[in-house]
This record gives structure tokens, sequence and C-alpha cells, in this order.
């Protein structure tokens, strides 16, 4: 498949800047593969489409956003650190920006005293003078909103670029689709008989990575840690035992459930990596429908969502989206695709 087939063009209008007032207000446009159907709605609405709730499975992905970007001083001027993957306890890879600027040995400060420095000018590989967890970020960095919002990380950002339910440290990147479910909103989906399960898949630089090759196929995903609970696991056999359909919240869980599934077709409980690329033709095992917001052109996530709904249907919903005045990327409005 040549990537160009996932080519659409988007005014940079409509391209979200900030989050909707309220989490799940935001539209949603819901899409039926099986007949290529569009129906506009609220995401606060979502319940009506996942009915009856007792006959569905939502799964989501707890994984939280460190603080990833930082700046630091140096003595070349000030330096962009955007943290890409821990390789030590004291080791990182990096995005270093200016790259001009970037030699062996160079000493990075950073806004509370925290020193770094460059072991391997080509290879962005920094060493901090300490062991560094997720938690201390949170000292040092900033939130890492995608490069397409064009406007300084404020405070608002350091909640709404998380998901209500977000627990465990590691993404680089939000799980977007999730951050349009409100407290609220979720309590009244349990009440009324949705069944929700948790995993967790820390989002990497792999996700949204760009497209080099012109083949699809030819494209390396980069590995993602995710875990899958023995619990978890079970209550999703037993969902399926039960004729229940399994929905996944997010590009992130869908990969995480379908790497988890064995020679059966059972899912089974899982702790390390996925290298797994979903894009046309793939057959899906577990997931059925999935919830998801409108991703860039020539993308990993857009190739998987071309993958279960099918291509043409896709960027037919993302046309009407476009002529609905949708709003588009990780603030923008959301898909159901049932």
């Amino acid at each position: 498949m040549y990537l160009e087939e996932l080519s659409y063009e988007l005014p940079s209008s409509f391209i979200a800047q900030i989050p909707a007032a309220r989490r799940d207000t935001c539209r949603l446009l819901v899409l039926k593969r099986k007949t290529a159907e569009v129906i506009h709605a609220q995401f606060s609405e979502i319940g009506k489409y996942l009915s009856p709730p007792q006959e569905y499975l939502l799964v989501l992905n707890d994984s939280r956003v460190f603080k990833a970007r930082l700046f630091a001083q140096t003595d070349k001027g000030k330096l962009e650190v955007f943290i890409v993957e821990k390789v030590g306890s004291r080791r990182f890879e990096a995005l270093l920006r200016p790259q001009r600027r970037i030699r062996n040995n160079l000493i990075l400060v950073f806004r509370d005293g925290t020193r770094a420095k460059v072991v391997n000018s080509t290879n962005n590989l920094i060493e901090f003078e300490k062991e560094m967890g997720w938690e201390d970020f949170e000292r040092v960095g900033t939130m890492p909103l995608p490069p397409y919002i064009k406007r300084e990380v404020d405070k608002n950002d350091e909640v709404c670029y998380q998901t209500v339910y977000s627990k465990k440290p590691g993404s680089l990147a939000a799980s977007t689709a999730g951050l349009h479910f409100s407290p609220s909103l979720l309590r009244n989906l349990r009440e009324e008989g949705l069944e929700t399960v948790f995993l967790t898949l820390h989002i990497s630089y792999g996700t949204f990575r760009p497209i080099r090759s012109e083949i699809l196929e030819k494209h390396p995903m980069l590995a993602e840690y995710f875990y899958l609970s023995p619990l978890a696991a079970e209550k999703i056999n037993e969902a399926r035992r039960r004729g229940k359909r399994v929905v996944a919240v997010g590009t992130s869980a869908v990969r995480a459930l379908e790497s988890s599934v064995d020679f059966s077709g059972k899912v089974v409980p899982f702790e390390g990596f996925t290298e797994l690329f979903i894009y046309p033709g793939y057959k899906f095992k577990v997931v059925e429908g999935m919830v998801t917001n409108f991703h860039l052109p020539c993308s990993t996530p857009l190739a998987l969502v071309s993958a279960l709904a099918g291509r043409k249907i896709i960027l037919s919903a993302y046309q009407e989206a476009i002529k609905a005045d949708y709003r588009f990327y990780s603030y923008g409005d959301a898909m159901l695709i049932l």
C-alpha cells in the first residue's frame, strides 16, 4: 500500500488549539463501518450508541503523560530537550533542538537546578547527574503538547491533556480518545450496565513518528511498553464468551489488545513491548469497535483506523467531518467506529 493513499487535505483552521470547555461536550461522529453510515452527535450521548450497554465492553488505557518537554540552559544558549526513551536509571534518549548546539559533554542545566550532560551527540543520548523517575520530571519539565498546537503550554493543559482515569506515568502523549470522558459520564455509563476494563500502554515517539517510506508496509514501528493484568485478561475473555463486543478507547488500547492474543485467539496477561503495526489488510482478533480522534494524514494512527473501518470509508467520514466543521487532532472532536 502506498503511503499517499492515507493522505487528505485539512485546512489548518480545523486543528484544535484548545480543549473543549468540558470534556464530554465535544462532538461525536458515529461511523457504522458495515454500512458507512455517519451520524452526528455529542460525546455525552455515546451511551446511546453503545446500546444495550450489557452487550459492550469498553477497554481504556490508564497511562499518564509525564512532563517530557524540558528547557535547558547551556554555554551555547537555550536548548529544548524532548525525552524520547529511558535507557537507564540516569540515561535517556532525547530530541535536542537546535541540533547545531549539540556536542559531547555539553552541560544542560534545567529550571530547578537539575543538571545533565550530552554523552552521545550522534544518538542524542543524555545523562542526568542523578537517577530520574517519572515524578522528577514534574519539577523539571512541561507537558509535551503536539507541535501542531501553536501556543505555549499553560496550567490548564496539565489537567486537560490527561485522561481523568490516568494513573501510571510513562507516556509522551495522551491517549487522546480518552480525553473526552468525564467522571460523571463514566459513572453514568457504568450505572447503565456498561463494563469497563483498564490496561496500560505507554505511548512513545513511535506512535507519532513520521512515516518516511513510500510503501506503508516498510515502516518500522518502534516498540512500546504495555501491561495487561491477569484480571483484565480474564474480564475480556469472559466478556467475549458472553458475546460482548470489545470497544477500545484509542489506538494505543487497540494495539495492546491485539498484541495480547495467543494462537488460540484467547487474550492472555502480558507485560512487555509491542511493535505491532496495524494497517489496512490486518485481521482484527479482539477489537470490534473503537473510540478515536481524527488523525494526521499519512500517520500510523490513521493507518490503524483505516484497517478497522476501511480506508475509503474512513477518508469519506473525514471529508464529512470537515464539511461539518469538526475539530481535528489531540484536542479535537471524537469518532466512534462500530
